[in-house]
């Protein structure tokens, strides 16, 4: 027998990297679509748009912090905010499991509407089917949002540039680990609480003191090392990172260790990693942490010439080691 989907083709690391690369883009590749950002950016008359489009199955449906209804439009709003486009408007597919419970769907689709008056969006078209009971887990959402680039921005994976200071908006892991905890019926010490939240006006601010951001990743899937392995690949630049910079919740450390789980491999849905002009990294810091969504922002590394492609860690007990992109599932259904 051929080779066949696995579950860690959709955890946003290696495998998920050559399914894009190697299989789809090599039906549907094009100028907008191979640099692989978050969003495409296109030409528009009067200016630049970005479009991108996402699937939420995260299960449970319902955990600390977030549900999938308000996940589904941060996502969306993140990843238009990622290439720094303000985000107009969103669509929103549903997909409904026979005997699904009409009241939770009631508390999704306020859980959406309070997400969208946060960020600022409107749903302007969906669509929604209803399958076998079986099929759908409940219900799965496909949004798709639009947003306008502001002139002068120009945020690419493929724009990393040695000397440039890597900027972390907060602690990582948090979302993987409430998801986890709620999934399994875990109970630590500390309740852990997903991050997802909407990063669209944290950007805003972050490009009114710097324009000139380089490049920027939400790193949801495949956590903070996919992340920066993606932009250090793309750029061909090597990033250092070090451990004592990255803030991690104690909760959220200590569940790692619990676990056996990597803290720089669990996803995020309301995070972001910046690659900025050392020039202007002061500014862009201080910009972030006015911010209710990124107060514990910091300086986590910087982007090398050495070692193109590689990410690599300086430990807190004075070693080194590589970051790889994620291999194989850590965290299924966490968006």
């Amino acid at each position: 027998m051929g080779e066949v989907i696995r579950l860690s083709h959709g955890s946003g690391g290696e495998a998920s990297r050559k399914l894009v690369e190697d299989v789809i883009a090599r039906y549907l590749g094009n100028e907008a679509l191979d640099p692989l950002d978050d969003s495409a950016v296109l030409a528009a008359p009067g200016g630049r748009l970005a479009l991108t489009t996402d699937s939420y199955v995260v299960n449970p449906l319902f955990f600390r912090g977030g549900d999938i209804g308000s996940l589904a439009v941060h996502g969306t709003v993140n990843d238009l905010s990622m290439v720094g486009a303000r985000p107009v408007a969103i669509t929103l597919g549903l997909i409904l499991e026979e005997g699904f419970a009409l009241d939770d769907l009631h508390r999704i689709l306020a859980s959406v509407r309070d997400a969208c008056a946060e960020a600022g969006v409107k749903v302007v078209a969906g669509d929604t089917k209803v399958v076998e009971r079986g099929s759908a887990d409940g219900v799965f959402i496909n949004t798709s949002g639009i947003g306008a680039i502001p002139d002068g921005v120009d945020i690419s994976a493929s724009n990393a540039a040695p000397g440039d200071l890597v900027i972390l908006s907060g602690a990582v892991g948090d979302h993987g680990i409430a998801v986890l905890s709620k999934r399994e019926g875990m109970d630590f010490a500390t309740s852990i609480v997903s991050d997802s939240a909407p990063l669209n006006r944290m950007v805003e601010a972050m490009l009114a003191v710097a324009p000139s951001i380089h490049a920027m990743r939400d790193p949801t899937r495949g956590g903070l090392a996919t992340s920066l392995n993606e932009i250090a690949v793309a750029s061909g630049v090597g990033v250092e990172v070090d451990e004592a910079a990255v803030p991690v919740h104690a909760a959220v450390g200590d569940a790692c260790d619990m676990l056996g789980f990597d803290v720089y491999y669990v996803a995020n849905e309301g995070k972001l990693v910046a690659f900025v002009p050392e020039s202007h990294a002061a500014a862009v810091l201080e910009a972030a942490r006015a911010d209710e969504y990124g107060r514990e922002a910091a300086v986590i590394g910087r982007v090398v010439e050495d070692n193109p492609g590689l990410v690599t860690l300086n430990t807190k007990v004075g070693g080194r080691r590589i970051l790889s992109p994620l291999s194989g599932e850590l965290l299924p259904r966490i968006c």
